[in-house]
């Protein structure tokens, strides 16, 4: 008869412990699900390997990816995107190998959204030029224009000029053309448009994954990451259709 208390103890504890992994399983795979949706529809962190961006963007900073752009959110002048390679604008790269489960680690937390994506193929530049958009470099003074009107740009790097490399292109249908705000320093649109007809360097739509608006990473350089909606206040629409 004394033992049968004890039992009953084991068995009780027994069952709390089974209750509490199943809890913490199904909190696990309910995170990991809502990681996977996110990541897959909604945003998705990225971080940054180059200087092609500064001052805006600086070398390890992490991004975070709104991916209703394009689609439920038009594309604008100004967004800085995270796009797919669109043909050779990478040079190849072996990956880092950290070992077998470290490795398979760091690919399920990047899948899951749970880890910052390496940017082995993707690329972050801004948006210059949409569809049908007439693009030229460079005014009189040094400018870029485009349809027809030259443009303030307060986010090239200090001491850069708009562009070393003067081109004048229209922007093709379902592309777009891309730059680096440290021009002198960012192999972009200019420099993958060997024809001068804007089709080789432009970007298609739909590689774009999204648009960053925030640093989140590091917290001293964290900070929203606006549209340059003044930039290009003034300049219209195309005057023809791309």
């Amino acid at each position: 008869m004394t033992e049968a208390p004890a039992r009953h103890e084991s068995t009780g504890s027994l069952r709390r412990t089974y209750l509490a992994v199943r809890e913490i399983a199904i909190v696990a795979v309910l995170a990991i699900a809502l990681s996977l949706v996110v990541k897959t529809w909604l945003a998705q962190a990225f971080y940054i390997p180059s200087g092609s961006m500064e001052d805006t963007l600086s070398v390890g900073d992490r991004v975070i990816v709104n991916k209703l752009v394009p689609g439920a959110v038009p594309l604008q002048r100004g967004d800085i995107v995270v796009f797919e390679d669109p043909g050779n604008w990478l040079p190849p790269t072996t990956p880092a190998d950290h070992g077998p489960l470290l490795n398979a680690l760091e690919r399920g937390l990047e899948f899951v959204g749970l880890m910052p994506s390496s940017a082995e193929d993707h690329l972050i530049k801004r948006v210059i030029g949409l569809p049908g958009d007439h693009v030229k470099c460079c005014t009189t003074d040094g400018k870029l224009q485009v349809n027809g009107v030259a443009i303030e740009e307060p986010y090239v790097k200090p001491g850069d000029v708009p562009s070393s490399m003067s081109f004048d292109i229209t922007v093709p249908a379902g592309r777009i053309w891309v730059m680096g705000d440290h021009r002198s320093n960012s192999e972009d649109s200019r420099f993958h448009d060997p024809d001068g007809n804007g089709r080789g360097g432009s970007v298609p739509v739909a590689d774009v994954t999204g648009r960053a608006f925030v640093i989140v990473w590091p917290f001293g350089h964290a900070e929203w990451l606006g549209r340059a909606v003044d930039t290009f206040s003034g300049v219209p629409h195309p005057t023809t259709a791309p």
